[in-house]
């Protein structure tokens, strides 16, 4: 059997006398979309931010900094550099990547290797004709886009999505999930998001995190059918997303 590229043992973080995450532990295989669902409040981002490091735990074991040096992140709100155009911003990804210092940020527009590297990215993710623009004044689908092609840029070994379908539109949500369905046959996804149609439609499992623990984890399927699950979260919303 193949060993997890990511495993969360008895997690837990509190701040002040309210616990956050209670013990949570979960494995992520390779090449495996795990979707993290939960109602408002749950420490779901709590949680991302003790994978990515960016928050420390009080006890448990996460991901060591090996490990964690080939976690790329995109964030629950919109993360690029606005002022500059789509291209550069990949661009950027492509350099850090190969080892370039941001002191001389300046200068990647003039290479021809990391524009080339950066513009068969955007054509992979639909933003060839957008790579020029400045990436502020695109919509917030192809920031979304853009997002996920400075991740892929990065050559990341697991990739974390913090609600990437939040705030898009339908047509948007649609090509986005058509993206990750792609993404997911060639490396292992942590998939935090609200959108059950596309959690149910891209995920291989599904933790459900309630009040800071891991009440259920498995199929779409079982989560599915999973009476604590429904009782405490899914509810109809469960049977109109699988329909």
């Amino acid at each position: 059997m193949t060993a997890p590229v990511l495993r969360l043992t008895r997690l837990c973080k509190s701040f002040g006398a309210l616990r956050v995450t209670d013990d949570v532990s979960l494995e992520v295989g390779a090449r495996e979309l795990h979707a993290i669902i939960g109602p408002n409040g749950a420490g779901k981002t709590t949680l991302v931010h003790q994978i990515s490091g960016l928050a420390s735990s009080d006890s448990g074991r996460s991901m060591d900094a090996r490990a964690r040096a080939g976690l790329i992140r995109s964030f629950q709100l919109v993360s690029i550099l606005p002022s500059f155009s789509a291209l550069e911003n990949v661009a950027l990804a492509v350099q850090a990547r190969r080892g370039a210092s941001f002191r001389f940020v300046g200068r990647a527009n003039a290479e021809t290797a990391l524009n080339d590297a950066a513009m068969a990215m955007l054509s992979r993710f639909g933003l060839a004709a957008r790579a020029d623009f400045t990436a502020g004044l695109m919509s917030h689908g192809e920031k979304r886009q853009l997002e996920l092609a400075i991740a892929m840029a990065a050559e990341p070994k697991l990739l974390l999505l913090d609600e990437p379908l939040a705030g898009t539109s339908h047509e948007e949500s649609a090509r986005i999930t058509a993206t990750l369905k792609e993404l997911k046959r060639e490396l292992p996804i942590i998939l935090v998001e609200h959108d059950m149609e596309a959690v149910f439609a891209l995920a291989d499992r599904v933790s459900v995190l309630v009040y800071g623990r891991i009440i259920a984890s498995g199929s779409p399927d079982e989560v599915r059918h999973d009476p604590e699950v429904r009782s405490a979260y899914l509810g109809d919303e469960a049977e109109e997303a699988m329909a």
